[in-house]
């Protein structure tokens, strides 16, 4: 970089400091919470988000993983665009498998109320050991 003219640098680093459109939408993510248009029906919602990560806490290395999302839903749904973001959040985030997977069920639990909740982190192999995480609603485990 030190060979480029002075102009040249000010605009890669310019470049660099912009923070793109979807970055600023990931950044300023809130769950956006819907009205259930059945509530007087019990009905399933399965949602798979393939490209979760999020940061070993201990070597910061990124995690990989698919979250699954099944739900029964009460009064309330999670609108799609708004927790795709919510997930993308945690690209960044410095959290163990254990700790991501049950941050998602309870702030979709707290938010949404749903009748039943399921939420799974499939977390793909590294160092030769793969983790499945799974949190349930009460009395639900197999």
């Amino acid at each position: 970089m030190k060979d480029l003219p002075a102009l040249d640098i000010f605009y890669i680093m310019r470049i660099k400091s912009f923070m793109r459109y979807g970055e600023k939408a990931i950044k300023n993510a809130r769950l956006e919470i819907w009205d259930n248009p059945h509530p007087e029906r019990d009905y399933e919602i399965n949602i798979s988000f393939p490209e979760f990560t999020c940061l070993c806490p201990r070597s910061g290395y990124p995690d990989f993983a698919i979250i699954k999302i099944n739900y029964i839903p009460g009064k309330k749904i999670v609108e799609l665009k708004s927790l795709k973001l919510y997930l993308n959040s945690f690209r960044n985030v410095y959290m163990s498998h254990e700790e991501a997977t049950n941050t998602i069920y309870s702030e979709l639990k707290n938010r949404l109320k749903p009748r039943f909740l399921e939420v799974i982190g499939d977390f793909n192999p590294r160092g030769n050991v793969k983790t499945i995480v799974r949190v349930c609603s009460e009395n639900s485990y197999k």
